[in-house]
């Protein structure tokens, strides 16, 4: 069993966990991912590392509440409550080397994701820029770690509430353009990490992304997780989840992950619906 051993709001819907897990936090490396299941009755879903304390034995979730498990997660679980299963690390991590000039885009969530990749990258000896936008001010999150972890940042947000009023791709573009950059990971939206590398395609310069399909087991046996990179199919659990972004097949991917949405509404309606019933 994994303790909560803190719990709290990042914004709407967004909530940050530490967790006891010491052999996952000892392993840990930027870019893998854990496969948590709440309990003997629940689904298993994939949630990105977004940062470890081997120390403490602790690792850090960022969560947001969309689906049935991220719902009873923040409902049901407070701290000193235990999770029934935290599998991993899994996944192939960050291939973190000196570059040079680098740039992490991060949009909404994952800005939790990429704040360790950014890490890994500003000490291994790169230049960091890092670009990070949300609809609006109050859902953006982890702002002060991530000047911590890069030498420039740029905010943005869809509705000017904070820092330039636009998309992320918009001050990318920007930099791309005055600035030699080396490579660029982005963790987002599907729609904004597929837009982000269309703009590093255009400009030459190799974009990293980090998928999140539909995920089972985290072992590659499912095949749940199948992605279409470079015409070939890939595992995300296990050959990724990070691939190149220029190479993805990003209309199949954003098909995949509409495919069971009445499903997935289902099992949300009938959770809260239940627990309407519970506290009756």
């Amino acid at each position: 069993m994994y303790t909560i051993l803190k719990k709290h709001a990042l914004g709407p819907q967004v909530k940050e966990y530490a967790v006891k897990a010491p052999l996952v936090a000892k392993a840990a490396k930027a870019g893998q991912f854990v496969v948590v299941r709440l309990h003997r009755r629940g689904e298993r879903i994939p949630l990105t590392l977004a940062d470890w304390d081997p120390e403490e034995g602790t690792i850090t979730l960022v969560v947001q509440e969309v689906g049935k498990t991220t719902r009873e997660l923040g409902d049901c679980f407070e701290v000193g409550d235990a999770i029934q299963d935290v599998a991993g690390p899994l996944g192939e991590p960050s291939e973190i080397h000196r570059y040079g000039t680098v740039v992490c885009v991060a949009g909404g969530v994952g800005i939790a994701p990429i704040h360790p990749i950014a890490r890994a990258l500003k000490e291994a000896g790169n230049h960091v820029i890092g670009i990070v936008g949300a609809r609006s001010r109050n859902l953006l999150f982890w702002l002060d770690r991530l000047e911590r972890v890069t030498d420039e940042l740029i905010i943005t947000t869809d509705d000017g509430s904070y820092g330039r009023k636009g998309l992320v791709t918009e001050p990318l573009k920007e930099v791309l353009t005055a600035r030699k950059v080396d490579r660029v990971w982005a963790i987002g939206p599907a729609i904004m990490m597929k837009f982000c590398s269309l703009a590093c395609h255009e400009a030459g310069v190799p974009v990293i992304v980090s998928l999140n399909p539909i995920m089972v087991d985290g072992t590659g046996m499912c095949g749940a997780c199948r992605v279409e990179v470079d015409g070939q199919v890939r595992f995300a659990c296990v050959d990724g989840p990070e691939f190149p972004g220029d190479k993805v097949n990003w209309d199949l991917l954003i098909a995949r992950l509409s495919a069971f949405k009445e499903q997935e509404r289902c099992a949300l309606d009938r959770y809260l619906s239940t627990s309407k019933e519970a506290t009756r």
